[in-house]
C-alpha cells in the first residue's frame, strides 16, 4: 500500500536540516545516512550521501533524474555470490 498523496512524500527532518545546513556553510562533504525509507526531495540534488547498507555506507551523488526515489533504493543490502560452483564430475565406466 502507498502513502497517502494527502500526508505527501516522507522525508526525515533531521536529514532536510542537515542538507539546509550544507547549502548554508557550502561543504560538500557527504551526510552519513540510515534513513533509507527517506525520498528523495529536488533540494537534495548535488549533494552526496552515505547511504548504510547494514554493512557499510555507500556514496551517492543525487542527480535530477533520482528525484521521487528513496534513497535505500540506491544502496542494494543483498550481494549475489552465485550459484553453487560448478566441478568437473568424473564419470567412471567399470
Amino acid at each position: 500500500m502507498s502513502r497517502s498523496t494527502k500526508k505527501g512524500p516522507y522525508v526525515d527532518e533531521k536529514l532536510i536540516e542537515k542538507v539546509r545546513r550544507q547549502k548554508v556553510n557550502g561543504e560538500r562533504t557527504a551526510i552519513k545516512t540510515w534513513k533509507r525509507a527517506s525520498q528523495i526531495p529536488p533540494d537534495f540534488v548535488g549533494h552526496k550521501f552515505g547511504i548504510h547498507n547494514g554493512k557499510k555506507f555507500i556514496e551517492l551523488l543525487v542527480t535530477e533524474g533520482m528525484v521521487g526515489t528513496r534513497l535505500g533504493e540506491y544502496a542494494p543490502t543483498r550481494s549475489f555470490r552465485g550459484h553453487g560452483k560448478v566441478t568437473k564430475r568424473t564419470a567412471d565406466k567399470t
